[in-house]
């Protein structure tokens, strides 16, 4: 029950803006409005261009024709023409000027005499001025004076004007739908995404019988819940099985091995030798260390499977601290080390386990009692914080070197340096799994030199 990698993201929901799926629509949302604002441009400008061919030609040709009415281009031939041209033809504008840019004929005013297509803010009428655009054609005569014929620009400026209007709405109405769309679509496969993820959680918090649940909407996330519910269906079954031989092996063993003391207790009381008392020392010696290796994997084997803290009571961890203090201070002191302790004043409680908890903390203290040599110092410390009890163990030992400090708390696992020192390497496994049974953490620190041991349990009363 150690650490999990990533355990400080692993319960918080994923944001929606970050979600793969997210970019995903959005991407896909962002195509659409490329394509579709494509589509809105094409279409606009090619009815724009549509119609303004279309007034350009119609001006070209009523141009055209007034001239070719008139035979020469001067104004003395296009007056009679451009004059019958007003009275017949109220829908176009005409002007003809003479050199000195007098009016000779026209519904307009006066213009400067430029040549080429031009658009008139106005419509320039003499009576009474009208504030209408106007499309039309400049041509400089050959005498030097000037003719423009041109048509109402109305229309081409109203669909010019809805056309833009219609193209930022658009890209307004695309970029929302998109958007708006994409974040709904995202926050319902984030929710299906998150359920999977919360049974993960639960599941490797030791709840194995958890499963994903199942829609009626017979789609892909169904059909991967179905899946993954029947690999989590046949895991459990065989970590069912192989606790259950492992129990089994567990329970078989010891009763072999009880019977098997009986007998060399027998044996012991039989033989009158002194080497044969010695063999039979050495292994009554081997046979209790065994027995404890076995009573040591049932109890950790019984911790990992816990989903709760048995016979779970509010434990006040100062007292706990100070027993431990008064009884392994003086038998430190009497292995030839120093000790030193600085316990919280205040009251700790914490929910929790008392024998458990009294039993991480000796095997804790136990190992400094062992592992350091003569002449080193040992220090318990304690102090509560806002929501968290701090508890440090630390001595001016060999240590463990940092490449070691996380192999250490696997099970059966027993350093070089410790060969010598008595043990079955089971020890610090116990302990992680007791802290985290209670919500707390455990780490090694590098004292340099020395090992120091920081757990952190949660309070539930701090006064």
């Amino acid at each position: 029950m150690g650490d999990v990698p990533g355990q400080d993201w692993q319960g918080q929901a994923l944001p929606v803006l970050r979600s793969t799926s997210f970019r995903i629509i959005a991407s896909f949302a962002v195509c659409l409005v490329v394509c579709g604002m494509a589509g809105v441009v094409w279409s606009g400008t090619r009815g724009i261009n549509q119609l303004d061919g279309q007034m350009r030609l119609a001006v070209m040709n009523e141009c055209n024709e007034a001239l070719n009415n008139a035979g020469q281009h001067d104004v003395t031939h296009l007056a009679p023409v451009m004059r019958d041209f007003v009275r017949s033809e109220p829908g176009f504008y005409y002007l003809l000027q003479d050199r000195p840019q007098n009016v000779v004929v026209g519904n307009m005013f006066h213009l400067r005499p430029v040549a080429g297509w031009r658009m008139l803010s106005w419509t320039h009428r003499t009576r009474p001025p009208e504030r209408r655009p106007v499309l039309g054609f400049g041509k400089v005569l050959d005498d030097g004076g000037y003719l423009f014929v041109g048509m109402e620009g109305a229309p081409l400026q109203t669909l010019r004007r809805g056309f833009y209007i219609t193209l930022v709405w658009c890209m307004v109405g695309f970029l929302l739908i998109g958007v708006t769309g994409g974040y709904v679509m995202s926050r319902m496969l984030l929710r299906r995404i998150e359920i999977v993820s919360q049974t993960a959680r639960e599941i490797m918090e030791g709840d194995l019988s958890r499963r994903l649940p199942l829609t009626e909407m017979d789609d892909e996330f169904n059909h991967l819940s179905a899946s993954l519910n029947a690999m989590l269906d046949r895991n459990e079954a065989l970590l069912a099985r192989v606790r259950q031989v492992t129990d089994d092996i567990a329970h078989d063993m010891r009763r072999p091995l009880a019977h098997l003391g009986r007998h060399l207790d027998m044996a012991e009381r039989a033989i009158t030798m002194p080497e044969g008392i010695i063999a039979l020392n050495n292994a009554r010696a081997s046979l209790d260390e065994a027995l404890e290796i076995f009573a040591s994997l049932l109890k950790l084997a019984q911790l990992e499977a816990y989903r709760e803290i048995p016979d779970s009571s509010q434990v006040d961890m100062a007292c706990v601290l100070e027993t431990l203090a008064s009884l392994y201070g003086p038998l430190i002191e009497q292995h030839g080390q120093y000790w030193h302790q600085e316990l919280a004043a205040e009251t700790c409680i914490i929910e929790g386990s008392r024998v458990l908890l009294t039993q991480a903390l000796s095997n804790l203290l136990e190992n400094a009692t062992l592992h350091t040599p003569s002449g080193s110092h040992v220090r318990l410390s304690s102090h509560c914080e806002e929501a968290e009890m701090l508890i440090r163990l630390d001595d001016t030992g060999p240590g463990i070197a940092m490449a070691d400090q996380e192999r250490v708390f696997e099970k059966m696992v027993r350093l070089d340096a410790s060969r010598q020192v008595p043990g079955n390497g089971i020890g610090l496994s116990l302990v992680r799994a007791i802290i985290a049974l209670h919500g707390g953490t455990i780490a090694l620190h590098d004292n340099a030199p020395g090992l120091g041991v920081e757990i952190r349990l949660p309070l539930i009363i701090t006064s």
